[in-house]
């Protein structure tokens, strides 16, 4: 079965196609580092490094930049209440969103652009749309895109230009479908901006926060590229303003596929700032939950539903972190006879299931299913006493396939214990089926000398660890 997903371009679920065969060019939105990330914008930036992963797991070599938007309102509000410099702020909070990406197990990107590393970029695009009439200079010397110049303005949202008031204009970087209209490139400059400027041939100001992203995805994928990703709330007004710049100056599509991740809840209510239930990471971090037990539980949910926070399933997420540590050390320590190959196909169908589920739009929560089923599975042929060993090396490399995307059950290799050791557990073993109990406790007795403790499970079957 093919990779497949749903493009919000369009609104379907189609066969993953890329732009070149065995090449992904991925754009990630990522954070504007004006504060620490909320919870809710790791749930999308987990469901994108899930992308991205399985991606790798399918074969496609990925190259994926992710950026780091450090000039926008919010940054120079920022300012103003905390005395920092532009650096200082977005420094201190760009190294705190690497530092949680890490906790988290986010894979890295290949490349972190900043919008203000990218200004020259932004200005060719802007002189660009001027050029071509898809911009103009408002009367306080601010260039504004005018969306009526763009005739598929609103395929992604839906937005319908037809019932937009003509010639009204929106100067903030944040705004609602209602308030639809010609948006920002460059902002002139005012007082409010204090010491955030560049001059510029278009004139003193800054960019606004839609253009950045358009540079900064050409500049490191090109003028087109296979997928860009972002939460809900950016496909309106943010991906359709990039859409509709990018497009109206390379004259070419702009991405392939675009996918949108859900909301979060806390416990049941919308996250929003003016609630005062905005949760971070670090906040959930320092009540004493886990990062492996987070990133589970954010990935517990199918990436286009709803996910909803509470202590409930925290610990739900965190009790299943629990037995897959449990399930990982008793097929570490088990006992197997190396005859036979009792467990190498459930391993194999594992994955094929685990792979199917992932094929159908990332279905993750299926995907989940699958590695509690094989758990279960191999617990079984692990009480009974019938998992061979290449059975046990099958399974742990499955679960190493499967962990690959999925980042959390971390399982281990088989032990690295000595053939001679090896053939003494094996000796007991045959002697407890003889019931030779006098040459057992001899064996377990040379064992503990030797630094191995051995277990006898009650239902059958032995585990050993090291003293």
């Amino acid at each position: 079965m093919a990779l497949r997903l749903y493009n919000s371009l369009g609104r379907k679920i189609s066969d993953f196609k890329p732009m070149k065969e065995g090449e992904v060019r991925m754009y990630t939105c990522g954070p504007t580092v004006w504060n620490y990330a909320h919870i809710g914008n790791f749930r999308t930036f987990v469901s994108e490094d899930i992308l991205r992963r399985y991606l790798i797991f399918k074969g496609y070599r990925v190259t994926q930049a992710k950026n780091l938007t450090d000039v926008e309102d919010r940054i120079i509000e920022g300012m103003k209440k905390t005395g920092k410099s532009l650096a200082e702020l977005t420094d201190f909070y760009a190294d705190a969103f690497m530092q949680d990406l890490d906790a988290l197990n986010i894979q890295r990107a290949e490349a972190y652009p900043r919008a203000t590393r990218h200004i020259p970029q932004m200005e060719a695009m802007i002189k660009s749309l001027l050029g071509s009439g898809h911009a103009y200079r408002a009367e306080d010397g601010s260039i504004y895109y005018s969306i009526r110049a763009f005739k598929r303005y609103g395929e992604l949202s839906g937005v319908k230009v037809e019932e937009l008031k003509e010639g009204a204009r929106v100067s903030a970087d944040h705004y609602e479908k209602m308030g639809a209209h010609d948006f920002a490139l460059w902002k002139a400059w005012d007082a409010s901006d204090g010491d955030v400027f560049w001059e510029s041939e278009l004139g003193k100001g800054r960019p606004g926060w839609h253009i950045e992203c358009s540079a900064m995805a050409i500049e490191y994928l090109g003028e087109s590229f296979d997928i860009h990703t972002g939460g809900k709330d950016l496909r309106f007004p943010h991906h359709e303003n990039e859409i509709a710049q990018s497009e109206a100056v390379t004259g070419k599509r702009f991405a392939k596929y675009w996918l949108h991740s859900e909301f979060l809840r806390i416990n049941g209510v919308e996250m929003h700032k003016s609630l005062g239930n905005m949760v971070t990471l670090r906040q959930l971090m320092e009540r004493g939950w886990k990062p492996r037990a987070i990133r589970l539980f954010l990935i517990s949910a199918h990436y286009r539903d709803e996910l909803n926070l509470t202590d409930e399933s925290l610990q739900q997420a965190k009790t299943n972190i629990t037995r897959m540590d449990t399930f990982a050390r008793r097929l570490r320590e088990a006992v197997v006879d190396g005859r036979g190959s009792e467990g190498v196909s459930q391993s194999g169908t594992f994955l094929k299931e685990f792979e199917r589920a992932m094929d159908d739009d990332l279905n993750v929560p299926e995907a989940l299913a699958a590695v509690y089923g094989f758990q279960r599975a191999v617990n079984s042929l692990l009480d009974s006493g019938k998992l061979s060993r290449p059975g046990r090396d099958a399974a742990v490399e499955a679960l190493e396939r499967a962990d690959s995307v999925l980042g959390v059950m971390q399982p281990e290799k088989a032990p690295p214990i000595s053939a001679h050791v090896e053939q003494l557990i094996l000796e007991r073993e045959e002697a407890r089926r003889r019931r030779d109990y006098r040459r057992s406790d001899e064996i377990r007795a040379q064992l503990k000398e030797e630094g191995i403790t051995i277990e006898d499970k009650p239902g059958g079957g032995t585990s050993w660890k090291t003293d």
